[in-house]
């Protein structure tokens, strides 16, 4: 599947949402991002060629409007655990989708996802993760 085949269909557009909605774009992908306040699209580059949809991505008539059953990926990264793991069941469950990433920022909830068969992206793990190689890096540095 070539870049210009694949369509992501992003709920949230904070900073996360919209850098990779941006990103998404310029690589030539078709991408639709959903978010409640259509103000938040101005966070979005001039050069991004996708959809904005106002919405709640929680509404199943919303992601019939996004065309989600075309979707090769879901991602869910609002500022709400409790929305993006219903947007990512939805999307699973309900539509069929096979690659369903959700941000998560409560660790201690990722086997809920796990047990979905959806991927989470943790921005605390992730935080650790780079902080603990800094860390060591550092320290190999002094030997």
């Amino acid at each position: 599947m070539s870049k210009q085949d694949e369509y992501t269909v992003i709920a949230g557009c904070g900073r996360l949402g919209a850098n990779l909605a941006n990103k998404l774009s310029e690589e030539g992908e078709s991408v639709t991002i959903i978010d409640r306040n259509k103000d938040s699209f101005r966070k979005l580059s001039p050069s991004y060629s996708g959809i904005s949809l106002t919405g709640d991505a929680t509404d199943l008539g919303v992601l019939r409007d996004a065309d989600i059953e075309r979707a090769s990926a879901v991602i869910s990264v609002t500022n709400y655990d409790n929305t993006n793991i219903m947007i990512a069941q939805l999307a699973k469950r309900l539509f069929g989708i096979g690659r369903v990433i959700a941000r998560l920022y409560d660790p201690e909830r990722e086997f809920v996802y796990r047990e979905l068969g959806i991927d989470t992206i943790s921005p605390a793990v992730l935080s650790i993760q780079e902080i603990d190689k800094l860390l060591n890096k550092k320290a190999g540095d002094a030997e």
